[in-house]
Protein backbone atom coordinates (compact mmCIF):
# COMPACT_ATOMS: atom_id res chain seq x y z
CA UNK A 1 0.00 0.00 0.00
CA UNK A 2 0.95 3.38 -0.75
CA UNK A 3 0.89 5.84 1.86
CA UNK A 4 0.39 9.79 1.14
CA UNK A 5 -0.17 13.02 2.60
CA UNK A 6 -3.13 14.46 1.06
CA UNK A 7 -5.59 17.58 1.13
CA UNK A 8 -9.29 17.87 0.15
CA UNK A 9 -8.44 21.49 -0.75
CA UNK A 10 -6.04 24.09 -0.02
CA UNK A 11 -7.12 26.52 2.53
CA UNK A 12 -5.65 25.61 6.46
CA UNK A 13 -2.82 23.27 6.93
CA UNK A 14 -5.20 21.21 9.15
CA UNK A 15 -6.66 19.49 6.44
CA UNK A 16 -3.89 17.93 5.35
CA UNK A 17 -4.64 14.03 6.26
CA UNK A 18 -2.53 10.60 5.94
CA UNK A 19 -4.05 8.27 2.80
CA UNK A 20 -3.82 4.59 2.03
CA UNK A 21 -4.14 3.44 -1.39
CA UNK A 22 -3.08 0.35 -3.74
CA UNK A 23 -0.58 1.03 -6.42
CA UNK A 24 -1.95 0.73 -9.86
CA UNK A 25 -0.06 -0.10 -13.15
CA UNK A 26 2.99 1.71 -13.94
CA UNK A 27 3.20 3.62 -17.40
CA UNK A 28 6.03 2.21 -20.20
CA UNK A 29 7.76 5.67 -20.12
CA UNK A 30 7.80 6.06 -16.82
CA UNK A 31 10.09 4.90 -13.24
CA UNK A 32 8.65 3.70 -10.05
CA UNK A 33 10.64 4.53 -6.66
CA UNK A 34 10.14 3.50 -3.41
CA UNK A 35 10.36 6.90 -1.71
CA UNK A 36 12.52 6.84 1.61
CA UNK A 37 13.00 10.82 2.03
CA UNK A 38 10.85 13.91 0.78
CA UNK A 39 12.27 17.27 1.47
CA UNK A 40 9.97 20.30 2.89
CA UNK A 41 9.76 23.65 1.49
CA UNK A 42 7.93 26.76 2.33
CA UNK A 43 5.95 26.52 -0.72
CA UNK A 44 4.33 23.72 1.09
CA UNK A 45 3.09 25.44 3.48
CA UNK A 46 1.90 28.36 1.03
CA UNK A 47 0.27 25.90 -1.03
CA UNK A 48 -1.63 23.91 1.50
CA UNK A 49 -2.97 27.29 3.10
CA UNK A 50 -4.06 28.26 -0.55
CA UNK A 51 -1.36 31.45 -1.08
CA UNK A 52 0.57 30.13 -3.78
CA UNK A 53 -0.02 31.50 -7.05
CA UNK A 54 0.32 27.45 -8.37
CA UNK A 55 -1.39 25.79 -5.56
CA UNK A 56 -3.68 22.80 -7.64
CA UNK A 57 -7.32 23.61 -7.88
CA UNK A 58 -9.25 20.98 -5.76
CA UNK A 59 -7.85 17.69 -3.60
CA UNK A 60 -3.69 17.22 -3.94
CA UNK A 61 -0.46 16.15 -2.62
CA UNK A 62 2.00 18.38 -1.21
CA UNK A 63 5.77 17.72 -1.87
CA UNK A 64 8.45 19.19 -4.97
CA UNK A 65 11.40 17.44 -4.00
CA UNK A 66 12.34 13.23 -2.69
CA UNK A 67 15.05 10.53 -2.94
CA UNK A 68 14.78 7.04 -2.52
CA UNK A 69 15.46 3.76 -4.77
CA UNK A 70 13.81 2.70 -8.33
CA UNK A 71 11.67 -0.38 -8.03
CA UNK A 72 10.72 -1.01 -11.26
CA UNK A 73 10.80 0.59 -14.86
CA UNK A 74 8.48 1.01 -17.79
CA UNK A 75 9.10 -0.68 -20.66
CA UNK A 76 10.24 2.29 -23.36
CA UNK A 77 12.33 3.48 -19.81
CA UNK A 78 16.21 2.23 -20.57
CA UNK A 79 17.73 4.84 -18.45
CA UNK A 80 17.47 3.34 -14.92
CA UNK A 81 17.44 0.30 -13.70
CA UNK A 82 15.50 -1.38 -10.75
CA UNK A 83 17.81 -0.78 -7.35
CA UNK A 84 19.38 2.54 -8.88
CA UNK A 85 19.27 5.62 -5.91
CA UNK A 86 17.77 8.28 -7.18
CA UNK A 87 16.27 11.61 -6.38
CA UNK A 88 13.76 13.87 -8.03
CA UNK A 89 11.47 16.65 -8.32
CA UNK A 90 7.77 16.77 -8.72
CA UNK A 91 5.38 19.33 -9.58
CA UNK A 92 3.27 18.54 -6.11
CA UNK A 93 3.10 14.58 -4.92
CA UNK A 94 6.22 14.24 -3.38
CA UNK A 95 4.20 13.67 0.07
CA UNK A 96 4.09 9.85 -0.44
CA UNK A 97 5.80 6.37 -0.11
CA UNK A 98 6.03 5.59 -3.71
CA UNK A 99 6.07 7.87 -6.88
CA UNK A 100 5.52 7.35 -10.57
CA UNK A 101 8.03 9.59 -12.02
CA UNK A 102 9.24 11.03 -15.71
CA UNK A 103 13.12 9.88 -15.60
CA UNK A 104 14.16 13.27 -17.15
CA UNK A 105 13.02 14.51 -13.53
CA UNK A 106 15.14 12.26 -11.64
CA UNK A 107 19.24 12.56 -11.32
CA UNK A 108 21.57 10.04 -9.88
CA UNK A 109 21.56 10.05 -5.86
CA UNK A 110 25.61 10.40 -5.40
CA UNK A 111 26.62 7.15 -3.71
CA UNK A 112 28.13 8.88 -0.76
CA UNK A 113 24.72 10.73 -0.03
CA UNK A 114 22.23 9.37 1.83
CA UNK A 115 18.19 9.57 1.10
CA UNK A 116 17.41 12.90 3.41
CA UNK A 117 20.80 14.54 1.70
CA UNK A 118 19.31 13.76 -1.42
CA UNK A 119 15.55 15.08 -0.97
CA UNK A 120 17.35 18.25 0.37
CA UNK A 121 18.58 19.06 -2.78
CA UNK A 122 17.00 19.77 -5.72
CA UNK A 123 14.82 22.62 -5.21
CA UNK A 124 16.99 25.05 -2.99
CA UNK A 125 20.06 24.66 -5.34
CA UNK A 126 18.16 25.24 -7.90
CA UNK A 127 16.93 28.38 -6.88
CA UNK A 128 19.84 29.57 -5.52
CA UNK A 129 21.84 28.66 -8.87
CA UNK A 130 18.88 30.20 -11.29
CA UNK A 131 18.99 33.47 -8.61
CA UNK A 132 22.80 33.94 -8.96
CA UNK A 133 23.76 32.84 -12.70
CA UNK A 134 20.38 33.47 -14.82
CA UNK A 135 18.51 36.60 -12.96
CA UNK A 136 21.73 37.80 -10.99
CA UNK A 137 24.48 37.27 -13.20
CA UNK A 138 26.75 37.17 -10.27
CA UNK A 139 30.59 37.81 -11.09
CA UNK A 140 33.78 37.29 -9.05
CA UNK A 141 34.41 39.83 -6.67
CA UNK A 142 30.66 40.75 -6.13
CA UNK A 143 29.39 41.71 -2.86
CA UNK A 144 26.21 39.83 -2.83
CA UNK A 145 23.50 39.77 0.53
CA UNK A 146 21.89 36.57 1.20
CA UNK A 147 18.79 36.48 3.40
CA UNK A 148 17.80 33.59 5.22
CA UNK A 149 21.64 32.39 5.54
CA UNK A 150 20.88 29.73 7.38
CA UNK A 151 18.06 28.08 5.55
CA UNK A 152 17.93 25.88 2.80
CA UNK A 153 18.00 28.06 -0.76
CA UNK A 154 20.12 30.65 1.75
CA UNK A 155 22.82 27.96 2.85
CA UNK A 156 23.11 26.33 -1.09
CA UNK A 157 23.36 30.60 -1.74
CA UNK A 158 26.25 31.23 0.27
CA UNK A 159 28.20 27.75 -0.94
CA UNK A 160 27.85 28.66 -4.63
CA UNK A 161 29.31 32.50 -4.21
CA UNK A 162 32.06 31.15 -2.61
CA UNK A 163 32.78 28.41 -5.19
CA UNK A 164 31.88 30.87 -8.15
CA UNK A 165 34.46 33.91 -6.33
CA UNK A 166 31.70 35.76 -5.15
CA UNK A 167 31.92 37.66 -1.66
CA UNK A 168 28.47 35.95 0.76
CA UNK A 169 27.21 38.37 3.43
CA UNK A 170 24.55 36.55 5.05
CA UNK A 171 21.63 37.65 7.45
CA UNK A 172 20.05 35.88 9.62
CA UNK A 173 17.27 36.24 12.61
CA UNK A 174 19.36 34.98 15.39
CA UNK A 175 22.24 34.97 17.49
CA UNK A 176 22.38 31.19 17.23
CA UNK A 177 22.42 30.55 13.52
CA UNK A 178 25.24 33.58 13.09
CA UNK A 179 27.35 30.99 15.17
CA UNK A 180 26.20 28.00 13.21
CA UNK A 181 27.03 29.87 10.32
CA UNK A 182 30.68 31.42 11.35
CA UNK A 183 31.09 27.28 12.18
CA UNK A 184 30.20 25.72 8.94
CA UNK A 185 33.52 28.68 7.67
CA UNK A 186 31.61 31.58 6.49
CA UNK A 187 32.66 35.19 8.03
CA UNK A 188 30.54 37.89 6.63
CA UNK A 189 27.36 37.47 8.80
CA UNK A 190 24.83 39.49 10.24
CA UNK A 191 21.82 39.15 12.47
CA UNK A 192 19.43 41.39 11.21
CA UNK A 193 17.84 44.53 13.74
CA UNK A 194 14.70 45.36 13.65
CA UNK A 195 15.81 48.62 11.95
CA UNK A 196 17.66 46.97 9.21
CA UNK A 197 18.04 50.25 6.81
CA UNK A 198 19.78 51.77 9.83
CA UNK A 199 22.13 48.82 10.55
CA UNK A 200 23.20 49.15 6.52
CA UNK A 201 23.81 52.66 7.04
CA UNK A 202 25.28 52.41 10.32
CA UNK A 203 27.99 49.34 8.89
CA UNK A 204 28.16 51.14 4.90
CA UNK A 205 27.26 48.19 3.57
CA UNK A 206 26.65 48.30 -0.73
CA UNK A 207 25.76 44.96 -2.40
CA UNK A 208 26.25 44.14 -6.36
CA UNK A 209 23.73 41.33 -5.60
CA UNK A 210 20.95 40.71 -3.41
CA UNK A 211 18.52 37.36 -2.78
CA UNK A 212 15.44 38.07 -1.13
CA UNK A 213 12.76 35.55 0.02
CA UNK A 214 11.45 37.89 3.13
CA UNK A 215 10.42 40.91 1.52
CA UNK A 216 8.95 43.92 3.20
CA UNK A 217 11.04 46.50 4.61
CA UNK A 218 14.05 44.29 4.83
CA UNK A 219 13.63 44.02 0.90
CA UNK A 220 13.34 47.98 0.28
CA UNK A 221 16.53 48.24 2.07
CA UNK A 222 18.52 45.46 1.19
CA UNK A 223 17.40 47.40 -2.55
CA UNK A 224 18.46 50.55 -1.73
CA UNK A 225 22.19 49.52 -0.27
CA UNK A 226 22.57 48.34 -4.12
CA UNK A 227 25.36 49.68 -6.00
CA UNK A 228 25.13 50.84 -9.97
CA UNK A 229 24.30 47.82 -11.77
CA UNK A 230 23.10 45.94 -8.67
CA UNK A 231 20.23 43.49 -8.82
CA UNK A 232 17.50 42.45 -5.90
CA UNK A 233 16.50 39.04 -7.43
CA UNK A 234 13.19 37.91 -5.15
CA UNK A 235 11.97 34.75 -5.54
CA UNK A 236 9.89 34.44 -2.22
CA UNK A 237 7.78 35.89 0.75
CA UNK A 238 8.71 34.86 3.94
CA UNK A 239 6.52 37.78 5.65
CA UNK A 240 4.00 36.42 4.49
CA UNK A 241 4.00 32.91 6.37
CA UNK A 242 0.76 32.42 8.21
CA UNK A 243 1.39 31.86 11.75
CA UNK A 244 -1.35 29.63 12.16
CA UNK A 245 -3.23 26.51 10.35
CA UNK A 246 -4.97 29.12 8.15
CA UNK A 247 -3.91 32.60 6.56
CA UNK A 248 -4.99 35.88 8.75
CA UNK A 249 -6.10 37.56 5.64
CA UNK A 250 -6.57 41.10 7.41
CA UNK A 251 -3.11 40.51 8.43
CA UNK A 252 -1.57 39.59 5.11
CA UNK A 253 -3.74 42.07 3.17
CA UNK A 254 -2.36 44.77 5.51
CA UNK A 255 1.32 43.79 4.21
CA UNK A 256 0.34 43.39 0.93
CA UNK A 257 -0.87 47.30 0.95
CA UNK A 258 3.00 47.56 2.66
CA UNK A 259 5.10 45.81 0.06
CA UNK A 260 7.81 47.24 -1.87
CA UNK A 261 7.04 48.97 -4.97
CA UNK A 262 9.47 50.19 -7.39
CA UNK A 263 9.38 52.83 -9.54
CA UNK A 264 11.30 52.19 -12.63
CA UNK A 265 11.92 55.48 -13.59
CA UNK A 266 13.84 55.85 -10.58
CA UNK A 267 15.76 52.19 -11.64
CA UNK A 268 16.95 54.09 -14.71
CA UNK A 269 18.08 56.83 -12.65
CA UNK A 270 20.23 54.91 -10.11
CA UNK A 271 21.03 52.01 -12.96
CA UNK A 272 19.63 49.41 -9.85
CA UNK A 273 17.20 46.43 -11.18
CA UNK A 274 14.56 44.39 -9.66
CA UNK A 275 14.03 40.71 -10.91
CA UNK A 276 11.46 38.15 -9.53
CA UNK A 277 10.63 34.30 -10.32
CA UNK A 278 8.58 31.24 -8.95
CA UNK A 279 11.29 28.26 -9.72
CA UNK A 280 8.40 26.07 -10.30
CA UNK A 281 7.68 26.92 -13.83
CA UNK A 282 10.92 24.81 -14.31
CA UNK A 283 8.66 22.06 -14.04
CA UNK A 284 7.29 22.43 -18.40
CA UNK A 285 10.90 23.86 -19.11
CA UNK A 286 12.53 20.61 -19.10
CA UNK A 287 15.31 21.61 -21.80
CA UNK A 288 15.97 24.40 -19.44
CA UNK A 289 16.40 22.15 -16.17
CA UNK A 290 18.53 19.94 -17.66
CA UNK A 291 20.83 22.92 -18.68
CA UNK A 292 20.75 24.27 -15.14
CA UNK A 293 21.41 20.51 -13.91
CA UNK A 294 24.14 19.47 -16.06
CA UNK A 295 25.92 23.17 -14.43
CA UNK A 296 25.06 21.94 -11.48
CA UNK A 297 27.02 18.79 -11.97
CA UNK A 298 30.29 20.48 -12.82
CA UNK A 299 30.38 22.48 -9.77
CA UNK A 300 31.77 21.04 -6.34
CA UNK A 301 30.10 22.32 -2.70
CA UNK A 302 29.94 19.97 0.11
CA UNK A 303 26.38 18.18 0.44
CA UNK A 304 23.05 20.04 1.82
CA UNK A 305 22.98 20.20 5.61
CA UNK A 306 19.87 18.49 6.74
CA UNK A 307 18.82 20.00 9.97
CA UNK A 308 15.92 18.27 10.40
CA UNK A 309 15.02 14.98 9.91
CA UNK A 310 11.00 13.99 10.86
CA UNK A 311 9.23 10.49 10.50
CA UNK A 312 7.17 10.07 7.17
CA UNK A 313 3.72 10.28 9.78
CA UNK A 314 5.10 13.75 11.43
CA UNK A 315 4.37 16.29 8.55
CA UNK A 316 2.15 17.83 11.00
CA UNK A 317 5.14 18.74 13.33
CA UNK A 318 7.62 19.15 10.63
CA UNK A 319 5.76 21.84 8.87
CA UNK A 320 4.97 23.35 12.01
CA UNK A 321 8.81 23.94 12.74
CA UNK A 322 9.54 25.03 9.22
CA UNK A 323 7.29 27.87 10.11
CA UNK A 324 8.24 29.09 13.00
CA UNK A 325 11.11 30.43 11.21
CA UNK A 326 13.61 28.34 13.63
CA UNK A 327 15.13 25.78 11.33
CA UNK A 328 18.67 25.11 10.18
CA UNK A 329 19.31 23.91 6.53
CA UNK A 330 16.62 21.29 5.09
CA UNK A 331 13.39 19.54 7.01
CA UNK A 332 13.17 16.32 5.83
CA UNK A 333 10.72 13.43 6.22
CA UNK A 334 11.61 9.97 6.19
CA UNK A 335 10.23 6.78 5.19
CA UNK A 336 11.51 3.21 7.24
Amino acid sequence: MIRYWHTPKAGSLSRLSLQEKASGPLEQTRVRIRVEAVGLNFADIFALTGLYSATPEGAFTPGLEFAGEVIECGAQCQRYQVGDRVMGVTRFGGYTSQIDSDPDYLMPLPHDWSPAQGAAWAVQTLTAWYALTRLGAVQPGHQVLVHSAAGGVGLQAMKLCETLGAKPVGTVSSLDKADWLKQQGFTQILVREKTFRQQLQREDRHFDLVLDAIGGAVQKASFDALNPMGRLVVFGAAEFTPSGQRPDYLRALWRYLKRPRYDVMEMISSNRSVLAFNLIWLWEQKKEMQTLLQELAEVTITPPHVGHQFDFTQAHEALALLQSGRTIGKVVLTIS
